[in-house]
C-alpha cells in the first residue's frame, strides 16, 4: 500500500509527500501551469479552482451513489482508449481496477497508456504525446 495512503507512525503529511515532490529544477521548468497563470484563473474565475474540489468531496461524502449505480455492471462496448499521467495516484488509487478496466469493463480496449512525465493533469503537462496518442488511437478506431 502506498504511503500516500498509510502514512509511515513516525512522519505527518508533509514528510511523507515530500518524497513524491518535484524538485525546485522542476517546478521552475513547469511550461502548463504557472504561477502567473494560476492566480490569474483565481482572479477571474475564484469558483473554477473550489468547483472543481466541491464535487470531489460531494462524491466521497458517504452518500449513496444511486445515480452510478445504473451502469453497474454495464460494459463499454466500443473502441476505447484509457490516457493517464505515470504520476497520477489516481491510476492507482484502487489495486487491480486499471487491469479490470482494461480486461471487463472495456470490450474493445485498443489502447492503455501511462504517459511518463506527467501526473494528473496529462493533457496539460504533455499535450503533445497526448495528442499524438488520440491521432493514433481515433485512426485505428475509425
Amino acid at each position: 500500500m502506498p504511503t500516500y495512503y498509510i502514512m509511515d507512525l513516525a512522519q505527518g503529511m508533509a514528510e511523507t509527500v515530500a518524497a513524491e515532490m518535484p524538485s525546485a529544477a522542476e517546478i521552475a521548468a513547469c511550461r502548463w501551469l504557472t504561477r502567473m497563470s494560476l492566480r490569474s484563473t483565481a482572479r477571474s474565475s475564484p469558483a473554477r479552482i473550489p468547483g472543481g474540489l466541491n464535487w470531489y468531496r460531494c462524491r466521497t461524502a458517504g452518500t449513496p451513489n444511486a445515480d452510478l449505480a445504473l451502469f453497474s455492471g454495464r460494459t463499454i462496448d466500443q473502441p476505447s482508449c484509457f490516457i493517464a499521467g505515470a504520476n497520477d495516484w489516481g491510476a492507482y488509487q484502487k489495486p487491480g481496477d486499471l487491469e479490470l478496466m482494461r480486461e471487463s469493463a472495456c470490450t474493445q480496449m485498443l489502447d492503455c497508456h501511462l504517459v511518463p512525465g506527467a501526473g494528473h493533469w496529462v493533457q496539460q503537462e504533455q499535450p503533445e504525446r497526448v495528442t499524438s496518442l488520440l491521432l493514433d488511437f481515433l485512426n485505428r478506431a475509425a
